[in-house]
């Protein structure tokens, strides 16, 4: 099963990192593939929502988010192609910079996709990594 890991650190307030960051309907302003983030429900802890990506490709996803232990988990529910499935894991820590914030994600490519696993994981650790920097460079300019 492919798995990616990339983390950076963030200096800022970690409430204020997992607050920011888990703001989905904010994830345009965050993320530079998304043109659109919908929430469709909200229960307890958990979020239903959709994404729309720059090609105009829409899913819906849910999330738990964990404030209290400053982990977020979460999948792609519908449409799961390209993958047959996406599992995703985002830690915060303090450190003494700031917030050491990970993403992880496992999944698997549907043998129908234009990309296979390790080429999906290529792409995802480049845009995980260049959509940390935005985000890092976004919440130490809002001090």
């Amino acid at each position: 099963m492919p798995h990616t890991k990339n983390s950076i650190t963030i200096n800022a307030d970690i409430d204020k990192v997992f607050d920011v960051t888990n703001d989905i309907e904010r994830w345009p302003e965050l993320f530079n593939e998304y043109t659109d983030a919908k929430i469709l429900k909200r229960e307890e802890n958990k979020i239903t929502f959709q994404l729309t990506n720059n090609e105009g490709k829409s899913w819906r996803s849910s999330r738990i988010v964990n404030k209290q232990d400053y982990i977020c988990t979460a999948e792609r529910e519908e449409p799961k192609f390209p993958f047959k499935f996406m599992h995703l894991k985002w830690t915060y820590k303090m450190v003494d910079e700031g917030v050491e914030m990970t993403w992880e994600q496992d999944f698997e490519m549907d043998e129908k996709a234009k990309y296979n696993n390790e080429q999906a994981a290529d792409l995802i650790n480049k845009h995980s990594q260049e959509n940390m920097k935005r985000i890092k460079e976004i919440i130490e300019a809002s001090k």
